[in-house]
């Protein structure tokens, strides 16, 4: 049904009554289709002006690899085969300060039996994906889960001897306390360089940020989630910003049993990743 008005009554007419119901009809028909064309017709416009370049958008602005350019030396803790090789495992090492310290160690595990050495590794791997997907390089101080080591004062020096931009070393504690549960995250203290100074502790505050947005429990053992010591070789070696993370308590039952899960450890990995990120940002 067209929207267009009939056309108005002109009133009356002496002649109308001359034409007959027949004329009256066809003129009646074709005054509407003459409406009805006028009012399809397009009515003329003025030329549209040339087109200009558009204006750029979001998505044509946006980086698609925002971690293009940054190196990461990711550091899965200890190794699967340490505890078949205690005598290199033990062999004293220089721990940065002038003291010694074993060149690795066993490792914790969950009271069900999955070793930190395995749930380093494989929160390692995620991550290096999620980070090279974002355009980063990533470097790992270990091929594999099937080795020895290497010592700490080796993982420690890797960033710079790769030349990367940061150090995150990788972990998970194992308290005897079943219910002592929470990550935290560990810096050199007192600092022997300046990267072991604020670039470090800026990283571990946007890896713990990271950590407790992706839903995971802070240690309550350590204000603010930051353990500072001196002792650990592999934060004394580092001459780049580094953190040492200690994930979760691999002892405390309901952590055990997100971690042990490939779910869990992808969690852990996107956390680590969106800790990068965010340091990579504010730097």
């Amino acid at each position: 049904m067209s929207d267009v008005p009939p056309p108005p009554d002109p009133g009356p007419s002496p002649r109308r009554g001359r034409l007959g119901p027949a004329v009256l009809l066809l003129v009646t028909v074709a005054a509407v289709a003459i409406g009805l064309y006028l009012g399809a017709r397009p009515l003329p416009q003025e030329p549209a002006p040339a087109p200009s370049s558009p204006a750029p958008t979001a998505s044509a602005t946006a980086t698609p690899d925002p971690l293009a350019g940054l190196h990461v030396v990711l550091d899965p803790g200890h190794n699967g085969r340490n505890a078949a090789a205690t005598a290199e495992v033990n062999a004293p090492t220089d721990d940065g300060r002038g003291g010694t310290k074993a060149c690795n160690t066993v490792g914790t595990a969950t009271l069900s039996g999955y070793p930190e050495h395995a749930f380093t590794w494989d929160v390692a791997v995620r991550t290096r994906a999620l980070l090279e997907a974002a355009g980063a390089t990533v470097t790992l101080t270990r091929e594999d889960d099937a080795g020895v080591g290497p010592c700490v004062d080796e993982r420690g020096r890797s960033a710079q001897e790769h030349d990367g931009d940061l150090l995150v070393s990788l972990h998970a504690d194992g308290s005897e306390d079943p219910q002592v549960r929470g990550y935290f995250a560990i810096v050199s203290e007192p600092p022997l360089n300046e990267a072991q100074g604020e670039p470090s502790r800026a990283l571990a505050r946007a890896m713990l940020q990271a950590l407790a947005e992706a839903g995971f429990t802070p240690s309550s053992s350590y204000a603010g989630a930051l353990s500072q010591r001196p002792d650990l070789g592999t934060l004394n070696w580092a001459e780049r910003p580094v953190v040492m993370l200690e994930l979760a308590q691999m002892h405390n039952a309901g952590e055990a049993a997100v971690l042990e899960t490939e779910e869990g450890r992808q969690r852990y990995a996107a956390a680590i990743a969106d800790g990068v990120g965010r340091w990579a940002a504010a730097r």
